[in-house]
């Protein structure tokens, strides 16, 4: 008679998961190093520090100040007159340096400035920026960006001729002294009569 073997089952050995966690973890720490992130982009702004007393605001003359619209169908106008968007950047530079002391720009009068020495500047000039709430968000950022650069083309000018440098080539006290003569002055309103914001 012939007699059937019962063969013997073979456990199959778990897999050990310890090590394949270990494993997971060291990727994604990896991935978290090596990974570049974007940066926050936004627009830098010096905000003026809390007074006690509203009422006394610093009046501004008519001609220290620079009205530039942007309108519902993406239109810009500078006191009133449509231009380009390539137009912009020099019209703030010539807005703010008044290179030519003209009744119509910011007055200058005399500043003593550290490493400076006195100057004649337009410290007292506000750029106003009017944007309507149905104006595109491409429209507001690039006229913002063109007044950052007119005011960056005019410090490294400045730079330029005052340290021989790039302003960003200038040490912390240049820079310093570099946006005293050329302080950024940026006010906004918002135009709700179309909608609200």
């Amino acid at each position: 008679m012939i007699q059937l073997r019962r063969r013997r089952q073979r456990r199959v050995p778990g897999i050990n998961m310890a090590s394949m966690a270990d494993i997971s973890f060291t990727l994604l720490i990896l991935f978290l190093v090596v990974t570049s992130m974007d940066d926050d982009k936004g627009l830098t702004r010096m905000l003026p520090p809390v007074t006690e007393d509203v009422t006394q605001l610093p009046e501004v003359t008519e001609r220290n100040v620079l009205t530039i619209e942007m309108t519902a169908d993406n239109s810009v106008m500078i006191q009133g007159e449509k231009v380009a968007m390539k137009d912009v950047k020099t019209r703030v530079m010539n807005f703010v340096d008044n290179p030519d002391n003209l009744p119509d720009l910011p007055e200058k009068h005399e500043q003593d400035i550290e490493l400076l020495g006195k100057c004649m500047v337009t410290d007292g000039h506000v750029i106003q920026l009017e944007a309507d709430t149905k104006t595109e968000y491409e429209t507001y950022f690039k006229v913002q960006d063109a007044i950052v650069a007119a005011y960056r083309q005019l410090r490294n000018n400045l730079a330029q001729k005052r340290f021989h440098a790039s302003y960003e080539d200038c040490n912390e006290r240049q820079r310093e002294a570099l946006r005293t003569y050329y302080p950024q002055r940026v006010s906004e309103i918002y135009n709700t009569e179309g909608g609200t914001p």
